[in-house]
């Protein structure tokens, strides 16, 4: 391959890199539209940390929050809520139902990763579960998402926005939630180490590297060093 040609392949990638781009800016026109249309209050967009783009995938499938009969429905529908394992001689709670859309649970999760660095109170929650009561990211997150679904079907319900306050209550703006969140709800970087899940896929996978790395320093003990056996042979 000469450089003509390594350069009118970097050349076509460019243009399809452009191309998405542009088909990519006019798919967020039209939701910017349509969410408009669907919020034309803009409710959804007044939580914290969430763009027209998340906005729409929220409302687009959770649909009107006045039509779930309380605030609790609104948690269920979404999945973000304990499972609970219930028998004869047991009766705990195990993991969240992931009931609803699937796509509406992942709009949440991304939407509360973004508000708990603007929202103190959803920082403090975050700071809590994972600092105090030893829990890892994801679940930290979902029971974040719960509250904040919670939190703008009320606004919804109400007619009002979303009113950003710190964790004593009082009225905050964006700026001032953003410094609290950064000063007061830090995660330390080894607590978040330890927190960190360990699934299923990755246990296996470490056993695996194990098992690899222990076979192979079998097969290399059982091999004798260069010139050894030749020296037992002079003896």
């Amino acid at each position: 391959m000469t450089w003509y040609d390594l350069a009118h392949d970097i050349a076509s990638e460019v243009r399809v890199m452009r191309q998405l781009d542009d088909e990519i800016t006019a798919a967020d026109k039209r939701i910017a539209v349509l969410y408009d249309e669907a919020d034309p209050e803009g409710i959804v967009v007044s939580a914290p940390g969430i763009g027209p783009v998340l906005s729409a995938a929220i409302l687009g499938n959770a649909g009107d929050f006045n039509r779930f009969a309380n605030l609790a429905g609104v948690r269920s529908f979404t999945g973000f809520v304990p499972k609970i394992d219930q028998s004869g001689l047991t009766n705990g709670r195990k993991g969240i139902t992931k009931a609803g859309d699937a796509g509406l649970r992942v709009a949440l999760y991304m939407a509360a990763d973004h508000a708990r660095h603007i929202d103190p109170t959803l920082a403090q929650r975050y700071h809590r579960l994972v600092m105090i009561e030893g829990k890892h990211h994801n679940s930290a997150l979902c029971a974040d998402s719960a509250v904040l679904i919670t939190r703008i079907a009320a606004c919804w319900r109400k007619g009002v926005h979303y009113e950003l306050r710190d964790e004593f209550g009082d009225p905050i703006t964006e700026v001032e939630g953003k410094a609290a969140c950064a000063d007061r709800f830090k995660i330390d970087p080894k607590v978040r180490a330890a927190r960190r899940r360990i699934t299923p896929a990755k246990v296996l996978k470490n056993r695996a590297g194990r098992g690899r790395k222990e076979s192979a320093q079998k097969v290399a003990a059982a091999i004798d060093p260069p010139g050894q056996e030749a020296s037992e042979n002079v003896a």
